[in-house]
């Protein structure tokens, strides 16, 4: 039995994510008031999404106990339907996009922060905020993973539902940039067009990694060996991941590197 129910866990995370979000929308920072406000920001889109999705989850849970012991069919289909959202939202958008930030966020902080995060932001957002965004994310999002277990799409509906999100992005802020004359990020001001595009491309094929990322991770949880065949299925996706993340971050290294050189 869980020392703390998984009820109780969403709960506090949805929680957490309020409070992430008043303290951001609270900051007086200049981005703030021009074209798109906080939703240029890929990190503030993610935030929204995360705290919807454990909304979900905890609306889910009431509904659950609500209807516990009930007969009603009509009410047995409805939550059928927010389950089934709430699985495409895991599978789609929330473990993707929340893991797709953290990685690239602290790759590139990690490497040069100027090129995403300037030291000009110390002044505005304190250091527990910033780690609630760029951090926290990922840990809250495989918690509820190993807790619950989600369905997957199928796999090619999948990607290109991740695809059609981050190629949606892409054009919002190439949109802002067309409005303002300025990037989202840094880091698109130092790099040439063709770069850019390189960039951007290289940024899809990364969320969609992420995407079968969290496919194999809920394979590997939730599919419970009990034969031989199992148990060596059950190896193999534990190696897919491990080498999926080797490859990831070796690859997001080589090619941050290329791009941009240290001096």
């Amino acid at each position: 039995m869980a020392l703390i129910p998984s009820q109780v866990l969403r709960v506090a995370i949805l929680l957490s994510y309020f409070s992430i979000l008043c303290h951001y929308k609270a900051l007086d920072m200049p981005a703030h008031q021009t074209y798109g406000g906080s939703w240029k920001f890929l990190t503030f889109i993610d935030l929204v999404i995360q705290a919807v999705f454990f909304g979900l989850c905890v609306l889910i849970d009431v509904s659950s106990l609500l209807t516990k012991g009930g007969d009603s069919r009509e009410q047995e289909r409805q939550l059928r339907k927010l389950i089934g959202l709430r699985d495409w939202m895991m599978a789609v958008l929330a473990f993707p996009v929340g893991a797709f930030v953290v990685f690239t966020f602290w790759s590139l902080y990690l490497y040069d922060r100027d090129l995403v995060y300037p030291r000009l932001l110390d002044n505005f957002i304190p250091q527990w905020l910033n780690h609630g965004m760029h951090t926290t994310v990922l840990p809250f999002i495989i918690i509820e993973m190993r807790t619950t277990h989600h369905r997957y799409p199928r796999r090619s509906l999948g990607l290109a539902a991740v695809c059609l999100f981050g190629i949606g992005y892409i054009l919002w802020t190439c949109w802002v940039h067309q409005v303002t004359g300025v990037w989202v990020y840094p880091v698109l001001e130092r790099i040439a067009p063709l770069a850019r595009v390189i960039f951007f491309s290289v940024m899809t094929l990364v969320i969609c990694i992420f995407y079968v990322l969290g496919e194999i991770l809920n394979s590997y949880i939730w599919d419970q060996p009990h034969t031989g065949t199992q148990h060596t299925r059950h190896k193999t996706l534990r190696d897919n991941t491990v080498v999926t993340l080797y490859t990831l971050l070796s690859f997001q290294k080589h090619y941050t590197t290329s791009i941009f050189p240290r001096s």
